[in-house]
């Protein structure tokens, strides 16, 4: 769980930065959105793991940046990492699922709006 919250909160920075660097609107909002609803949607993901599983997060780990490209190609690659984290993290619980089925969702309407909405 601590890699996929670190994902997370790398996808929030970059996306924050973005947001307050781009000059196209559309890509404002919906970064703006995006590192916005991300912090919740990880917050209500953790504290539902650590409910469930009894135990408390460990470390969060801090990543740098490894991708490089537009914030489209970015966010895309993240939201691949984060799937990865579906088994893992989840081990089938359908709460932490869904929960992170939102999380995903939030990607996907992200690379929607980025891809769509100029």
């Amino acid at each position: 769980m601590e890699e996929l919250l670190a994902l997370l909160f790398l996808s929030r920075d970059i996306a924050h930065r973005k947001h307050l660097t781009t000059d196209s609107y559309s890509e404002h909002m919906a970064l703006g959105s995006f590192y916005e609803d991300i912090v919740g949607l990880a917050d209500s993901l953790a504290e539902a793991y650590q409910g469930r599983t009894g135990k408390r997060l460990s470390e969060i780990p801090h990543y740098d940046n490894p991708i490089k490209g537009t914030i489209l190609s970015t966010i895309s690659k993240l939201l691949v990492e984060v799937e990865k984290h579906k088994e893992t993290c989840c081990k089938g619980d359908s709460t932490l699922l869904n929960l992170l089925d939102e999380v995903i969702a939030l990607y996907l309407s992200t690379i929607y709006k980025l891809t769509f909405l100029k």
